[in-house]
Parts: structure tokens; C-alpha cells; sequence
């Protein structure tokens, strides 16, 4: 196998030094998301040139690859690509071109998490309808007698390690989305029939595949297991794992299920990993062996699991280690330059199976041998992409470690009918992804190691005893709502008193005629902040111009100085103990306070909403995106840690 020489490259493209250090700016994940953009500019085909490109779930793992560099930049060139490769496949009337739900091939339904995402973010019906296909094809889809999704219709009695990746975590997120709670049920037992049936007491490793029948001449007689650990699947369950269980109800007893699997494969693949480079072998309990090879797509899926596991709070800090030694080895090992100064991925597997017609995989070590080896293999490149989003998320993790940011969903009430017809709460809520709503903050915080929750209830001291930040953002008004909620006493005083121990709270409101004043000013003048009815930076039509705010440098939480855009605010009155932070034409827009042990901040308006922040709507002269990450760092600085 040819490895690949390091060749650390800066953003800007300058090279530097050879040899990658964590702390460098080097963001490799945009560096081999633009090498896919290369590689496929306008379609997704892998067989010869000139054939038509099929529904693959290659591109699957490639563009969640690119959504995950889309929230870490703010970057709409990211999200554009994810969408155009979809279209491709996606008809208007929510068919999927060369889809055939009568395969039963769980490898289809991996892309169903990419149209999920663009339903949201759109609203765009045919995404919806083209998620449902793959939804309805779970519904009949094959099982073994216990309940397990067969591998594909073809491979009959067959559950394998890939196959939970394949449809697990398209599964959880469409359950919560659109109200399947007793899926959760189904998923969780997906992931416990595939371990108790592939799991190695010895070793704890997972063999590749099972076959309940044991008619398949690569299945143990007694047990049905495959032969081998081949490393891509173990990272496909691990990947399979950490991203199904993120969408997981609170308290679901599928989570502790799905976290002690996670801790057993962690604890098992750790003592497989290359001593030496740090990363994993083709078959990873093999590194002994003629002809075994380090390979990249296994080592990249599982240093993903280990690092995502762990910022989820599922594994132990001690992964960490691993997380980091498997990194520096998949940059050593597999990373090379390009001659247009990008990357590529070396040293990954083009494919394994097992059965099969024409030539019979057989899962033996010589099998796994004579796959071929390839350049830029698009499941090597889309777990890379994953794995090195979050590997550049470590550094920043500290300052949210412990710390908990709590939304508002009480005061703020909203509802609308989704794409199925059903309520759900939208405007300024964690959960939404289109334009109004605040996906994009809960993401940055969690960036930085901070988890985010919501309180449905009136505030009182015990539900806000775990709150290291409280945002309460554009209360409703009886036009909002029909029955709105307004902040009154005794919540006025709970809320103050919480301050003064040590909280962090933030106050976002709405200009004059889009915000409820009265209630919500007898909060805010507590800290010597008064919102004002008013409208400042009206904006017409699409001129952003007129909602310019250049920020100068040494602001105390926007640093170098920034450009924003801000619409339609709410100016602040201030008095003591309130300061301004950013004002505009003799006009306080931004303030904070300190009270006691804690910290305020004020804005007129809700601001960071997704559609000033997400890149797809404003000019790339704005830095809101920048300003949302400084404006971050600066609450979690004063945010205490209550865990």
C-alpha cells in the first residue's frame, strides 16, 4: 500500500512544515471536502465514465461529511453542493431515480439522512416525500426471526455490521421528527441483536456478519458468525452508534443500551490499534499477518467514534488518547498532496462483502486481502470528513465542558403544522433547521463542549439548578400565541436570584409590534436594562446594506472587530449596573450587566437565527457566523460548570 507523506497545509494554502500538530489552523476537513467537490462536481458516479450515476450510499457518507464542515464555517458553498448532489436523484414529485424499494437493500436507506436534513432546511416537500420512500421500506423490510433487518433481500437470514449504519440513524432521526417514539424500541434492538450475534467474548471484537440460517458457507455452524474482524465494519457499527443515539428521547432506556455497546466495541478496538502508527489493520486482529495493511476508512470511522462518543458524554475521557494517536496516524499514513495544492486519502479498501453470487466472498483473511486498495475512495473520504470535524472540535471542548445551555420554550410558545401535518414548536427553538430557527447556535455550542436543552415550564429554582446559561428570546404576544405566557412574579425574583448565584442569562428581544414589552422589561430592569419599543435599521427588501453594524476592534466579545448584520432592533435605555457593549449611530443595541456572581446580556432582536447565520441568505461580508462563535466563547466563559 502506498502511504501517504504528510503535508500540513494552512487554510490559506500556504504550506508549512511538515509534520501536524492540534493546535494548528490546518482544517483538513475543508481541505478533503473540497477534494470531493472536485472529484464530483455536479454528479455521483462510480462505475466507468459515461454510465449513469446510481443511488449509492456513498454519497450518503460524503455529504454528512459536508454538512458537518457546513455548521462548523457558516459556508453556504457546502450546503449548495450537498443539495445539488441530491437533485440529481430527488424528482419534484418525491421519487428517487434508480431507487427500487423491492431490493430491500439496506444500503439505500443511508441517503435518507441527507433528505431529511433538506427537508428541514428547505421545506421543500419532495424531500419529505423522498424520505418517506425510504421510511416505508424499513416497514416490510426483511427480518431475522428476533426482529434484525436483513443485510438485503438477497442476502436472506443475513444481519452485518455495515447495515446499522446503513439504516439506524436515518431511522432514530425520522422517529423524532415526525413522532415515532415506539421506534426507539426497534432501533435500540437492532443494536443489541447485532452484538449478542457477532460479538468475540475473547477479544470483545465484532465479527463482520451473521447469518442466522448458518446456510451460508461463511457462517460458523454453531454460531453463524462470519470469520474475520474486518476494520470498516467495526467502524460502521461505531459510526452507526454515536450518531443513532444523539437522537434518542431523554430517558429512553435504548440510551444506556446503545452507551454500554459503544463503552464494550471502545475498549475492544482500542487494543487493536497499531502501537507504532496509531491506526488500525485491514483485519484488525491480524497486524501480524503477510499482506495485512493499515487502512484508512476503518481507522477514520473509529477515531470518529471515539472522539464523538466522548464530546456526547457517552465515553470516558480516556478515549481521548486514542482518539488522538489514531488521528496523527491517519494523517501520516494517508494523507497526500494534490497538484492543486488540496489532499487526498490514501490506502482504502474499495469493498468487502460477504456471499454473493459470481465470485463467493467467503470472509476468510485471503478474501479481505484481495479487495483492492484505492486513491480517494468515497467512503474513505466521507469518514475522513467526519472524523476530522470533529478531531478539530477537541481543542475548544474545555470551555463547555460541564455546562449546560438552557432555551427558553415556556415564554416562547410557538406552533405550526410540519410536512406531515403535525404541530410542532418552530421560531428561535434548538430543533429547528430552516431560517427562523436557532439549529445553528445549538450547534456552535455544542462545538465547544456544551450540551443544550429547553424548559417547557415555568422557571423556578430546581429546574434552573442545572443551568449554566438561560435564554429567554422574544417572549410571545396573543398575536404569537392564544394563550401566551408572560414572566411574572414569583419567576421575576427566581430568575434574578439565580443570576446573582452565578448565572448567565440572556435576554434576546424583537423590535416595536414582533415582541411582548411589558412583562419582559420588568425582567430586564432588574439589571438596569430597558428594551425600547422601537425599530432600528429598518431594511428593505433584500438591501443589506442598511443593516450594516461595523463592530471596531477590542470589543469586549467580538474582538477583532467584525462586520454585522443586524434587522430591525429594539434599541436598549441603560442605567446602572448595564454597560453597552455595541451601539450604532449614538444608539445602545447590545448590553450586559453584571449582577452579583452572574452576568446578563441584552439584544433587541433575536439575531443568530439560522438565516443570518447558516450563510445561505447573507452577503459573505457579513461575519455573523464569526460573531456567533465569539458571542459563544464569551457566555461560556462566564458560564459556570454544574456538573
Amino acid at each position: 500500500m502506498k502511504k501517504g507523506s504528510i503535508i500540513a497545509l494552512l487554510v490559506s494554502c500556504i504550506m508549512v512544515q511538515v509534520g501536524f500538530a492540534q493546535n494548528e489552523t490546518t482544517k483538513y476537513s475543508e481541505l478533503m471536502a473540497a477534494t470531493a467537490m472536485k472529484l464530483w462536481p455536479d454528479s455521483f458516479n462510480l462505475g466507468k465514465p459515461g454510465t449513469p450515476a446510481k443511488w449509492s450510499y456513498d454519497l450518503g457518507v460524503i455529504l454528512k461529511g459536508t454538512e458537518a464542515v457546513w455548521k462548523a464555517t457558516g459556508d453556504a458553498k457546502w450546503f449548495d453542493y450537498i443539495q445539488l448532489q441530491m437533485d440529481r436523484y430527488v424528482q419534484e414529485d418525491g421519487t428517487i431515480r434508480s431507487y427500487k424499494r423491492e431490493d430491500y437493500n439496506i444500503d439505500f436507506v443511508n441517503n435518507g439522512k441527507v433528505l431529511l436534513l433538506l427537508a428541514q432546511v428547505t421545506g421543500k416537500e419532495k424531500y419529505y416525500k423522498a424520505a418517506n420512500l425510504l421510511r416505508d421500506q424499513l416497514r416490510t423490510h426483511p427480518r431475522t426471526s428476533e426482529g434484525g433487518f436483513w443485510h438485503k433481500k438477497i442476502y436472506t437470514h443475513q444481519m452485518w455490521l455495515d447495515g446499522l449504519y446503513m439504516g439506524q440513524p436515518f431511522y432514530a432521526e425520522y422517529a423524532k421528527l415526525y413522532g415515532e417514539p415506539e421506534a426507539f424500541d426497534d432501533i435500540t434492538n437492532q443494536f443489541v441483536l447485532m452484538e449478542k450475534h457477532s460479538r468475540d467474548d475473547k477479544t470483545g471484537l465484532l465479527y463482520h456478519g451473521w447469518d442466522e440460517s448458518r446456510e451460508q458457507a461463511w457462517a460458523d455452524d454453531v454460531t453463524g458468525r462470519s470469520p474475520n474482524f474486518w476494520g470498516r465494519s467495526l467502524g460502521w457499527f461505531g459510526m452507526a452508534l454515536v450518531d443513532a443515539i444523539e437522537h434518542f428521547p431523554d430517558g429512553h432506556p435504548g440510551v444506556d443500551s446503545l452507551a454500554n455497546i459503544l463503552v464494550r466495541l471502545a475498549d475492544a478496538v482500542v487494543q487493536f490499534q497499531d502501537r507504532k502508527s496509531g491506526v488500525w489493520y485491514d483485519v484488525v486482529d491480524m497486524g501480524y499477518r503477510e499482506g495485512n495493511y493499515l487502512e484508512a476508512s476503518a481507522s477514520a470511522m473509529l477515531v470518529y467514534t471515539l472522539a464523538k462518543g466522548v464530546r456526547l458524554g457517552y465515553l470516558p475521557d480516556r478515549f481521548l488518547k486514542n482518539a488522538r494517536k489514531g488521528y496523527q496516524g491517519i494523517l501520516n499514513e494517508f494523507i497526500s498532496e494534490r497538484e492543486d495544492g488540496g489532499i487526498n486519502l490514501e490506502g482504502t479498501v474499495m469493498v468487502s462483502g460477504l456471499g454473493g453470487s459470481g465470485r463467493y466472498r467467503d470472509g476468510s483473511f485471503e478474501y479481505y486481502m484481495s479487495e483492492p486498495v484505492i486513491q480517494n475512495d468515497p467512503k474513505g473520504i466521507g469518514a475522513f470528513i467526519k472524523c476530522a470535524t470533529e478531531m478539530e472540535m477537541l481543542p475548544q471542548l474545555k470551555l463547555g465542558k460541564g455546562k449546560t445551555v438552557v432555551l427558553d420554550y415556556f415564554y416562547n410558545n410557538e406552533y405550526r403544522k410540519n410536512l406531515a401535518g403535525q404541530d410542532v414548536r418552530f421560531h428561535y427553538v434548538w430543533e429547528e433547521q430552516s431560517h427562523g430557527g436557532y439549529a445553528f447556535l445549538g450547534h456552535i455550542f455544542r462545538m465547544y463542549g456544551a450540551k443544550t436543552t429547553n424548559l417547557t415550564t415555568k422557571p423556578d429554582k430546581e429546574t434552573l439548578s442545572n443551568a449554566s446559561i438561560y435564554i429567554i428570546v422574544d417572549p410571545d404576544t396573543d398575536k404569537e400565541t392564544p394563550n401566551p405566557n408572560y414572566l411574572e412574579e414569583p419567576q421575576l425574583s427566581v430568575i434574578a436570584d439565580w443570576v446573582h448565584s452565578g448565572g448567565v442569562l440572556v435576554l434576546l428581544s424583537n423590535d416595536a409590534g414582533n415582541a411582548e414589552f411589558e412583562h419582559f422589561n420588568r425582567l430586564a430592569q432588574r439589571f438596569g436594562i430597558r428594551f425600547n419599543e422601537d425599530n432600528e435599521l429598518m431594511v428593505k427588501n433584500n438591501d443589506f446594506s442598511q443593516g450594516t453594524v461595523v463592530v471596531p476592534p477590542r470589543n469586549p466579545v467580538f474582538t477583532k472587530g467584525l462586520t454585522l448584520f443586524l434587522k430591525e432592533v429594539s434599541t436598549l435605555d441603560l442605567s446602572a449596573p448595564a454597560r453597552p457593549l455595541l451601539s450604532h449611530e449614538g444608539k445602545d443595541l447590545m448590553a450586559y450587566a453584571k449582577y452579583g456572581k452572574g452576568t446578563v446580556f441584552a439584544l433587541g432582536d433575536p439575531w443568530i437565527y439560522n438565516e443570518y447565520v447558516d450563510g445561505r441568505k447573507l452577503p459573505p461580508t457579513f461575519q455573523n457566523y464569526a460573531a456567533t462563535q465569539d458571542w459563544v466563547n464569551w457566555l461560556l466563559k462566564r458560564a459556570r460548570s454544574k456538573n
